[in-house]
């Protein structure tokens, strides 16, 4: 069994519209849709959807909310769990091409597919774990300045058509093996948004192969809101301030050790 989750906040309709349309037409037999907005347009969407369930919920940030789903996803004896944004868009081969790879890979616990922008450009969504000076050089640094660093971290120079074993997965679409959650946990419900990501990857890392895979493509619309609103903005900081409280600022054994393997 294929289960998913889609978490909406005032989500804009014809997109929510368009992300369950598509799973709707593919291998995934259910999508939790967890609305911190608890609105009643939202609600009313996913009644038009068989595979659909509504769950309102108070609005403790992007990894709680998935949590509600994972665990209901759970007690149903699901097999694979997809964390995926409502900005995201597939054909529906794209879900057969990942359950096969898991099944094929026992020791695999999540994946991520290559994500393109609309316009086919590519996200670059499987990076290295990031320092402390990546992120400053990403936002308050002219890019010209740290590009060889932004490169790095990103793995703009690596072959993106092989597989990879990758610490870090963006968490606009991850494809979990279910049953991991029960040896690694559930998403950090401290952080409210963003780097929930970064702390479930590196934390299934540890015991598990945690892959891009590059043999299917989805579309991300992503809209990069900490990089236009303010507001977003600090809440980006302060998540990332209480996870390198969590994991280390100069100081993390791990993440120097699976960043120099993977560049090699």
């Amino acid at each position: 069994m294929i289960t998913a989750s889609v978490v909406t906040y005032n989500t804009d309709i014809e997109e929510l519209n368009n992300c369950l349309t598509d799973i709707e037409a593919s291998m995934i037999e259910r999508v939790y849709v967890i609305d911190n907005s608890s609105r009643d347009y939202i609600a009313q969407t996913c009644k038009g959807f068989d595979k659909a369930e509504y769950i309102p919920s108070e609005n403790r940030g992007f990894g709680a909310g998935h949590n509600i789903a994972i665990r209901e996803a759970m007690s149903i004896g699901s097999n694979y769990h997809i964390v995926m944004n409502s900005d995201i868009s597939f054909d529906s081969s794209a879900i057969e091409v990942l359950y096969n790879y898991m099944n094929s890979n026992p020791d695999v616990a999540q994946a991520q597919p290559k994500i393109v922008y609309p316009n086919g450009e590519i996200q670059y969504t499987c990076r290295l774990l990031p320092t402390p000076a990546n992120l400053i050089f990403r936002r308050f640094i002219p890019k010209s300045w740290g590009k060889k660093m932004d490169d790095r971290y990103l793995l703009k120079n690596r072959d993106l058509s092989k597989e990879m074993n990758i610490p870090y997965h963006q968490g606009s679409f991850i494809f979990f093996r279910t049953e991991c959650f029960k040896k690694v946990g559930l998403f950090d419900e401290r952080f409210f948004m963003y780097p929930e990501d970064i702390d479930i990857t590196r934390r299934m890392h540890k015991y598990y192969r945690t892959m891009y895979v590059p043999y299917t493509t989805i579309i991300h619309n992503h809209r990069a809101e900490s990089y236009k609103n303010r507001k977003m903005l600090k809440i980006h900081i302060i998540n990332m301030i209480k996870y390198f409280n969590k994991w280390g600022w100069m100081f993390d054994k791990e993440r120097r050790e699976w960043n120099k393997k993977v560049s090699c």
